[in-house]
């Protein structure tokens, strides 16, 4: 490296290379792998380009300060079986004069810390067991030092899963959740290093780009380049997503974001002659970027472009140029065609089911009676500030029907899933699930229990299917035990599980698929050529009931299922359950993972219906219209009619407006996604939102 000095007044030192000779550092040649956080090259070196580190929460060590230690309140220590922790615990009391018996929320802020993080004090420990004695001095280590040594220390991947539930992400110290190492952030445009750039929302870039200053040669050399950016930036903005920032993990995102960057992506190709074909692309959006979507629709359509479009949003099929409608059921009920054509066509054809709720002849405006709920009855959320929330002060009514509602992004999933769930869950069950910023939580003296019925899949192998999830398999499988043929071979219920060895085949072990793993791919599944699918060994197959083995039982859907065993009440009541949420054409035994999120969600309903009622229970829903047809909605607004009238609180989440009028209450938050949401622009009655003039779902009301 060749460094030259000019001697003057004060040395100046320059390089031929891009190193400084004061600080001795040395930078690499700038290329885009440089300015990459999924490059080793310009990613951060301690937390390889993440933004976040792996630390045990203090949060999650103490997820219920209102218990004193003797409780349990350490949690780390608190299902110990050694006399270790306990002694260390007394003698660290007793140097420190505190009780062990005492609330952690009531003891001294330094008691605290010493807990959590160690003694600067030498403290004399006698620690005994049966066969010896220890006496010795030293500093307490601290709960949260003791985990993170353990955790690095041990080579057990046991007692690694055993501290990581006790760990959390926080941002990296490093970095400070940039994700790039030091070096690439001392490049600068203009003043901005790329970190900065990547923290601005999509208009804030779009207007920084556009008022870049750049000299002549500068100008020549990035013209092109910011011509890409301005528009690849523009069709962003074109789709409503202004607020969303550069560096936007893609994992925060709604369904209908994701939705809206793929759709800007397509529209910014410019291709013509291309099919596309879109599944529900609503998922997620309000009724006003529903709108937007259209208007992205009819430009790939003016493109010269085909766009298919699978759908149930009214607005959606209101504008389509021609529509196809199947039926007349689901499952191996549907797959017919039973009208096409425009919209007018539709909503005249006698055939259908879609045209006579297009045409007003049928009508989502159900009877239902709203309650009056009592002033005292509320569970309230004090501070709220996860996320983009603006430190909310919010009261859900209790014993109500409720929606929560506004734009994407505006921080619906975050007031329900991410703070209120975890909230009641940690008080009403002490678990340690992580709760969205929050100051206080109360009226929890309301509810007894809490449900949340989302998406997730309920399992994730052919293993689970509605069957065992719903209960229904335990009770058919004690059927079958009680059969004559199955006392004479000594068959017990276990017999015809096939989750069991014993009766289930061993080849695919009761899968009937094999599972391929293709590496790097996702795994294949093929069918089991020993049983054929049937998922049972020859001799438990021979054991009938009405004609029917316990494979052919799973392969009845639900509408044969409750014909045939329309004198069982404990299998035909929890068959009926599915019935009722539109689930009839599901096979008893169709895996779980063939299944969509609707049908998901559904099941886990279905589930919770057919358990006794306490009518106190508080069921949470996200987007539970999802994937569903008119006639579909109607149901579900029956089956929350009756969770309500039997005294329980149920709040959706939810962007359909036939859903939204028929809420008790109303919580609309915005006014917009981002940073600019987060607010209770309204909340009330559906006639009180109707006449707010800052609420954008009041409009479409």
């Amino acid at each position: 490296m060749n460094i030259l000095s000019l001697d003057s007044n004060n040395e100046i030192r320059f390089s031929e290379t891009l190193h400084c000779a004061d600080c001795d550092i040395l930078y690499p040649k700038p290329t885009p792998s440089l300015f990459s956080f999924n490059n080793p090259l310009g990613a951060c070196k301690t937390c390889q380009g993440i933004g976040v580190e792996m630390k045990v929460s203090e949060e999650l060590v103490v997820a219920n300060p209102e218990l004193s230690i003797r409780e349990g309140a350490i949690l780390p220590w608190s299902s110990k079986n050694s006399n270790y922790y306990r002694q260390t615990l007394e003698q660290v009391a007793e140097f420190y004069g505190f009780e062990l018996i005492t609330p952690f929320n009531q003891l001294q802020p330094e008691i605290q810390q010493i807990l959590l993080f160690g003694s600067d004090d030498d403290i004399p420990f006698h620690l005994k067991n049966k066969q010896m004695q220890h006496q010795f001095e030293r500093k307490f280590e601290g709960v949260i030092p003791h985990l993170e040594r353990r955790f690095s220390e041990t080579n057990s991947e046991t007692i690694r899963e055993e501290i990581a539930q006790y760990m959390a992400q926080e941002i990296c110290s490093e970095c400070s959740g940039k994700r790039l190492s030091r070096e690439t952030l001392h490049f600068f445009i203009q003043d901005q290093p790329i970190a900065a750039i990547s923290a601005m929302t999509l208009q804030e870039a779009s207007n920084w780009v556009g008022s870049l200053d750049l000299e002549d040669q500068e100008q020549q050399i990035g013209e092109k380049i910011i011509d890409e950016i301005q528009s690849r930036l523009g069709f962003l903005l074109q789709v409503g997503l202004h607020y969303l920032t550069l560096s936007r993990s893609v994992d925060t995102l709604s369904a209908g974001e994701s939705q809206r960057i793929r759709l800007g992506t397509q529209i910014g190709s410019a291709l013509t002659g291309v099919t596309y074909i879109l599944d529900e692309p609503t998922i997620g959006l309000h009724l006003r970027d529903v709108g937007r979507l259209n208007e992205t629709l009819f430009r790939l359509r003016d493109l010269n472009n085909t766009v298919v479009v699978v759908e149930h949003e009214n607005e959606v099929i209101r504008h389509a140029d021609y529509i196809i409608e199947l039926g007349p059921g689901a499952g191996e009920y549907g797959g017919e065609i039973l009208a096409e054509g425009t919209i007018a066509e539709l909503s005249h054809n006698p055939n259908s089911l879609t045209g006579k709720y297009l045409a007003g002849v049928k009508d989502l405006r159900l009877k239902h009676q709203t309650k009056k709920s009592s002033a005292k009855k509320k569970i309230t959320l004090t501070g709220a500030s996860e996320n983009n929330l603006k430190d909310l002060n919010v009261s859900f009514p209790v014993g109500l029907f409720s929606c929560i509602t506004g734009v994407s992004g505006s921080g619906k999933s975050t007031l329900i899933n991410k703070t209120l769930y975890p909230a009641v869950l940690n008080r009403l069950y002490h678990s340690r699930r992580k709760t969205g910023k929050l100051d206080q939580i109360t009226g929890l003296e309301w509810i007894q229990r809490v449900v949340s019925v989302d998406q997730s899949p309920i399992g994730r192998t052919p293993r689970s299917n509605p069957a065992t999830f719903t209960g229904i398999f335990d009770a058919i499988r004690t059927l079958f035990s009680t059969l004559p043929e199955a006392k004479i071979r000594g068959y017990k219920s276990g017999r015809f599980s096939f989750n069991v060895k014993g009766g289930r085949c061993e080849a695919c072990q009761g899968e009937g698929q094999k599972r391929i793993s293709m590496h790097f791919l996702p795994d294949v599944y093929v069918l089991c050529e020993a049983c054929k699918g049937s998922r049972y060994n020859r001799e438990t197959l021979e054991v009938k009931f009405k004609g029917k083995n316990i494979a052919q039982i799973l392969e009845l859907d639900v509408h044969k299922g409750l014909e045939f065993f329309r004198n069982n009440p404990v299998i035909s009541e929890k068959l009926r359950m599915l019935k009722e949420v539109g689930l009839g054409y599901l096979k008893l035994g169709q895996p779980a993972n063939t299944l969509s999120g609707g049908e998901s969600q559904r099941l886990k309903l279905a589930a919770e219906l057919a358990k006794r009622e306490t009518g106190k229970s508080l069921y949470l829903l996200d987007e539970p219209t999802t994937g569903l047809h008119f006639q579909d909605v109607e149901r579900l607004l029956t089956i929350l009619f009756r969770l309500v009238e039997a005294g329980n609180t149920v709040i959706v989440i939810e962007h359909n407006m036939d859903v939204i009028r028929n809420a008790d209450y109303i919580i609309d938050l915005g006014p917009e996604g981002g940073e600019e949401g987060g607010y209770i622009v309204a909340a009330g009655t559906p006639n009180q939102i109707k006449q707010s003039p800052k609420s954008i779902t009041g409009t479409f009301l």
